[in-house]
């Protein structure tokens, strides 16, 4: 699979984020980095025109705009935070609507959701569904 990165500044002191998402991965040294390494795949495969990009000092994935970042600081497995970009949008309405049959979400705003994945068995049982939320996340983005 060809993977799209983007180049961006990381969000402290504007310095320039690595070349790739490949190359921060790479340096990264992270308890659940296997994890974050196949729901990568998974965020990558759900739609042909997801790209990714270092942004908030954290890998992220966007179309439009960026709407899905991992938080790296999750000490329990590994956090998806997704969102509709960095600034509040006024035309949701009550919020972003989209079927979870498996209650991965968390929500934390009308337009933000968390995912949280404890280890490699639960991503094997819950990638499907969580490919199925990131297809329908991203067209509210």
């Amino acid at each position: 699979m060809a993977v799209k990165a983007l180049r961006t500044k990381t969000a402290k002191r504007g310095a320039s984020a690595p070349e790739s998402v490949e190359d921060f991965l790479a340096s990264l040294e992270h308890p659940f980095k296997q994890e974050l390494l196949a729901l990568r795949q998974i965020i990558l495969g759900a739609d042909p025109r997801i790209a990714e990009g270092i942004k908030w000092n954290a890998p992220s994935f966007r179309t439009a705009e960026y709407f899905a970042t991992f938080q790296l600081r999750a000490k329990d497995g590994v956090q998806v935070i997704l969102h509709l970009g960095a600034k509040k949008r006024d035309d949701l309405g009550s919020g972003v609507a989209l079927a979870d049959p498996e209650a991965l979400l968390e929500w934390l705003a009308t337009d933000r959701a968390s995912v949280r994945f404890r280890d490699m068995k639960d991503i094997d049982a819950k990638g499907s569904a969580f490919a199925s939320v990131i297809r329908q996340w991203i067209q509210w983005v």
